[in-house]
């Protein structure tokens, strides 16, 4: 039978298929990472074979790039040709055969998937807090269509509502730099940690793909207005991308328990 469950956007929702049983079964139980491998899947659904594909980074992305190669390997896609948004999904995409390229080369991309480690209901996300927010909106900028593929726990009321909105800084001065941008939130109750690779405060410090450290700003309150927030950020000397995703995904497929939700801006 075919279960589903309200939608979380209020927006097109899709059930997922258990086998014929009866009595009806018990509500299906599943992990975190078996909702984000639904999502994955159906982003995929998306991919048709010639496209310039932006490969997103994370946990939940990781199972798009291997059902990416799967496909592949089936004769189901053709003619794919990927560009990463990591070192470490350059190196799972090699490892299964999916062929590669760059911005420099394929400037214009015909679809990314991502995760995302905040969605609001306006579809402006979070990322980042894996470390790769550059390279990802760098890409994800230049595609004709983004979709973003979470798990229920990912959407927020506002942005920063969950922990860090990551921004990515030059090594040089960067304790300069955390300091301005605690500064321009105190209205938020802003506190500002340079990211380490344990997250103590002695470990070792956390190095990006591009050789910067990320400063990691934790919000009390909603900082209100996103785009002056952005604004503000990136006319600070020293910093070099930020971690909020405004105005950028096309689509949100959500998966939850009992089903999974897609949102289209």
């Amino acid at each position: 039978m075919a279960i589903s469950c309200p939608s979380i956007f209020g927006s097109e929702m899709l059930p997922i298929e258990s086998g014929d049983m009866s009595p009806p079964p018990s509500p299906l139980i599943l992990t975190q990472d078996e909702l984000k491998k639904i999502a994955a899947y159906k982003a995929v659904e998306f991919v048709q074979s010639g496209m310039v594909l932006g490969l997103g980074t994370g946990s939940t992305a990781k199972h798009a790039v291997d059902r990416i190669a799967d496909l592949l390997h089936q004769g189901k896609l053709m003619n794919i040709i990927g560009i990463p948004t990591s070192k470490k999904t350059h190196q799972q995409a090699v490892s299964l055969g999916i062929p590669l390229s760059d911005l420099d080369t394929h400037p214009i991309v015909d679809l990314a998937i991502d995760g995302a480690d905040e969605v609001d209901s306006n579809l402006n996300l979070v990322k980042g807090r894996g470390g790769s927010l550059l390279r990802e909106k760098m890409i994800e900028s230049a595609c004709k269509k983004f979709i973003v593929i979470v798990d229920e726990s990912k959407l927020v009321p506002h942005v920063g509502a969950s922990g860090a909105m990551p921004v990515e800084v030059v090594p040089f001065c960067w304790k300069f730099t955390q300091d301005r941008l605690q500064s321009l939130f105190d209205y938020a109750g802003c506190v500002a940690k340079l990211r380490s690779n344990n997250g103590g405060e002695d470990g070792e410090i956390f190095v990006t793909d591009n050789g910067n450290y990320i400063v990691d700003l934790f919000f009390k309150k909603d900082v209100g207005d996103l785009k002056i927030a952005s604004d503000a950020i990136l006319r600070l000397a020293g910093v070099v991308e930020h971690g909020m995703f405004l105005d950028m995904a096309t689509t949100v497929i959500v998966a939850g328990e009992l089903g999974i939700t897609i949102k289209n801006k």
